[in-house]
């Protein structure tokens, strides 16, 4: 399992005073007015700062770090994401997973016949849609309601789904 989850990316510095503008890569942005810290990943080690200010414009987050005080501090870390480790993320409640847990699952029909592996979560209004690659390299999508996703088992590596009428066609 992932003990860090991506939450951002710095996308730019904003003013001159140490503050970057973060393009959200998670479900929940107010996490970051309750998160005290963040690691970011420089490319070369994962730094930890903290949290001093929080302000929403647009669809960015504007963070301001203690102890980074102008803008040549933040410079450098233009386009590097920034990770919460597993104990700081969001809980999660009855039936719900984190998407870096499930990325890679083997998925199996109700027979136990191996479909193939989770690729990718995808987000619609309504549900998500889980894209599962076959062996053979075609993608199949589940809406990830309860009708069709049966059962996670996320310690034994695999989604058990019922195929819908009309799913694999």
């Amino acid at each position: 399992m992932e003990q860090m989850f991506r939450v951002g990316a710095i996308a730019s510095t904003h003013g001159i005073r140490g503050e970057v503008k973060v393009f959200p890569m998670t479900d929940d942005v107010k996490r970051f007015r309750k998160c005290k810290e963040l690691l970011l990943d420089t490319g070369k080690e994962k730094k930890t700062l903290e949290i001093e200010g929080v302000k929403f414009f647009k669809q960015f987050v504007i963070l301001k770090f203690k102890g980074y005080d102008s803008i040549n501090d933040v410079e450098a870390y233009r386009g590097k994401e920034l990770y919460v480790t597993r104990e700081h993320a969001v809980p999660l409640g009855r039936d719900e997973y984190y998407v870096a847990d499930l990325i890679g699952l083997t998925v199996l029909d109700e027979e136990e016949h191996t479909l193939g592996v989770l690729q990718d979560v995808i987000r619609t209004g309504a549900n998500d849609v889980y894209s599962v690659m076959t062996d053979e390299g075609k993608e199949l999508l589940f809406p990830a309601i309860k009708e069709c996703i049966l059962d996670i088992d996320v310690e034994a590596g695999q989604i058990h789904v019922h195929i819908m009428p009309g799913l694999l066609d």
